[in-house]
C-alpha cells in the first residue's frame, strides 16, 4: 500500500471514530486508535510511519521480532495484542512497549522476571473473556478482582486497564453486551481501589458499539491497512 492510500484510510478511520464519539456524547480526544499491523510487512509499516503513525499492534511475537530487527533505531512502539505464550516472554520484555493480553499469573511472573533482567517495566492491560466462544482467550470476569490484587506484587508490570474481544456475531446486541460487561467489570474494580483508566475494545467492524460502551482505545487493522492475506 502506498503512502497516499494509507493516509487516506487513516483520515477516514479517524473521522469515523470521531463521529462515533460524538454520537455517543463523548469527546473524540478521549478515544485513541491502535493500528493493527499484524501480517503486514515492513514496507507497510514504513508507509504508516510516513503518515505519522508510530505505535502498532501485533498478534505474534515472531512478527514483532522480525519487524523490530528490520526497523532497528526507528521510533516504533510494539503492542502485543495476541495470546502470549510464556516462552515468548524474553522477546516481549526486550522489544514490546505494551502487552494487552495479560491473562494469567504464570505469565505475569515470567514477564516480571524477564523485565527485571532487562531493567525495564511494561504497560499491561488484562485481557478479560467476555465472549462465549471457546476460541477466545482471557481471564474469567469473576477472577479479575483477585488477579488485579495479585499483580500488585510485580512492580515491572504497570497495569493500565482492561482489554477484550467481543463475540463474533451478527447480533449487535450480543456484541455490545461484551463491551458493556468489560466496562462494568472495570467500574466495579475501580470502586475497590484499582486504577484502570483504559478500556481497549472494538475493532474495524464493531468499534462504534465499543465507543458507545466506553472504549478508550479501538484496535483497527483492516480499515487502515486493507484486507489481510494469511497464506
Amino acid at each position: 500500500m502506498d503512502v497516499a492510500q494509507l493516509a487516506a484510510n487513516w483520515i477516514a478511520v479517524r473521522r469515523r471514530v470521531d463521529e462515533a464519539c460524538r454520537a455517543a456524547g463523548r469527546d473524540p480526544a478521549a478515544v485513541t486508535i491502535l493500528p493493527v499491523s499484524k501480517t503486514f510487512g515492513v514496507d507497510t509499516i514504513r508507509a504508516a510511519m510516513a503518515v505519522g503513525l508510530r505505535r502498532f499492534g501485533e498478534n505474534k511475537v515472531q512478527e514483532v521480532r522480525n519487524k523490530a530487527g528490520a526497523l532497528a533505531g526507528e521510533p516504533v512502539e510494539w503492542v502485543v495484542i495476541g495470546h502470549l505464550q510464556t516462552n515468548k516472554a524474553k522477546d516481549v520484555a526486550r522489544l514490546a512497549s505494551e502487552v494487552q493480553s495479560l491473562d494469567r499469573l504464570e505469565l505475569a511472573q515470567i514477564l516480571d522476571r524477564r523485565l527485571q533482567l532487562e531493567g525495564r517495566s511494561l504497560d499491561v492491560l488484562v485481557q478479560v473473556k467476555t465472549a462465549r466462544e471457546d476460541t477466545k482467550s482471557g481471564l474469567p470476569g469473576e477472577a479479575l478482582p483477585a488477579f488485579l490484587h495479585q499483580l500488585r506484587a510485580y512492580p515491572t508490570l504497570r497495569v493500565r486497564g482492561l482489554m477484550t474481544l467481543a463475540t463474533l456475531s451478527e447480533e449487535m446486541d450480543e456484541v455490545r453486551a461484551c463491551f458493556r460487561t468489560l466496562r462494568e467489570l472495570r467500574d466495579s474494580c475501580v470502586a475497590e481501589g484499582h486504577e484502570l483508566p483504559r478500556l481497549s475494545m472494538g475493532m474495524s467492524s464493531d468499534f462504534a458499539l465499543a465507543i458507545a460502551e466506553g472504549a478508550t482505545e479501538v484496535r483497527i487493522g483492516t480499515a487502515i491497512f486493507g484486507s489481510r492475506s494469511y497464506t
